[in-house]
């Protein structure tokens, strides 16, 4: 990176998507600063963010409404799942070990048994996990806000949204999400003050959700120094959110909003069907990589990549197979 930075004739604004880049940027920060401009959290709090037990004793100690959890490091803890009433969901502690593939994202589970048969599993790779109280209620109950807090504590801009459609169901990614104004005045105070208690700095965002049983929203989990999925909805809806801090970093006038005249939603893939009670007919659906102005990324996705996928399972159902076969034997 830095060898790139000395190509530039004035440092670049670094924009960063990615979990292990953050945490690269966040420990190199001092030979970097000198090549980019970027901002993020001072490098404990970055950890402290991006770690689930964490983040939740963090909240805890500053009273933000967290669903009941407990922190499982070792085989020891298992004892501790009893504390809790299922259904529940367990969690790696760190997000980087699923994106390695060493660890399973989030698994729901109904049982003290079942909880206790897929910690064991978990644990048995690298990293701890979370178990968490199941929060009541349909995927389009979470909500997000996205925000850069820029230089001094100023907020540069906000978005507040909702997922309409979770892939798989309950506990995956983002499947489609649409704008949430309904929900700004709760969600946005709340942001502000979780940035300005963790000393927040930069591009982050916190996932909500609507708890039915009690009636509150709840802190799911936060994302630290990096953009996130949501953010095209939200320049979908007028509000750039990396655009606006590449120009706060700039020292440039912030531009106006362009709010959009029509709802609109933001789908991962095609495949994505909204259910038709939550989107109004007069919703306009964007796909994730298709776009007429720019067709290659949906051609590289869904013509290159999604079929490299489905021979990469095939190949591994191929190998597990004949040691399957042996193991019965």
């Amino acid at each position: 990176m830095i060898e790139l930075g000395k190509r530039f004739d004035c440092p670049p604004v670094l924009i960063l998507t990615d979990e292990d880049a953050v945490h690269a940027v966040s420990e190199n920060r001092d030979a970097l600063a000198r090549w980019f401009h970027f901002r993020l959290p001072v490098d404990d709090t970055v950890k402290m963010l991006s770690s689930k037990a964490r983040f939740h004793e963090f909240a805890q100690r500053h009273q933000f409404p967290v669903p009941r959890s407990v922190v499982l490091d070792q085989l020891g803890d298992i004892g501790r799942l009893a504390e809790l009433r299922y259904p529940c969901v367990l969690k790696p502690d760190d997000k980087r070990n699923v994106l390695r593939g060493e660890k399973e994202r989030a698994v729901r589970v109904e049982t003290l048994a079942d909880a206790r048969d897929r910690a064991i599993a978990m644990l048995a790779t690298p990293g701890g996990i979370i178990a968490q109280e199941w929060i009541e209620g349909p995927d389009s109950n979470i909500h997000f806000t996205l925000f850069y807090r820029g230089r001094g504590g100023h907020m540069v801009s906000m978005f507040t949204g909702r997922k309409v459609l979770s892939s798989p169901p309950g506990v995956g990614n983002t499947a489609i999400c649409v704008a949430a104004p309904e929900a700004r005045e709760l969600l946005e105070p709340l942001t502000r003050s979780f940035a300005e208690q963790a000393g927040f700095e930069g591009m982050g965002s916190i996932e909500y959700k609507w708890d039915d049983n009690y009636k509150e929203f709840v802190m799911v989990e936060p994302t630290v120094g990096r953009t996130d999925w949501q953010e095209e909805i939200a320049t979908l809806c007028g509000v750039n959110i990396p655009l606006a801090a590449y120009r706060d970093e700039l020292g440039l006038p912030q531009l106006p909003e362009r709010v959009s005249r029509v709802p609109v939603a933001w789908r991962a893939t095609f495949v994505d069907r909204p259910p038709p009670e939550l989107l109004s007919a007069r919703t306009k659906i964007f796909d994730g990589y298709f776009r007429w102005s720019d067709p290659f990324p949906a051609l590289q996705h869904y013509c290159l990549m999604n079929p490299l996928r489905r021979m990469k399972r095939s190949w591994k159902k191929a190998i597990r197979a004949p040691e399957s076969r042996q193991a019965k034997a």
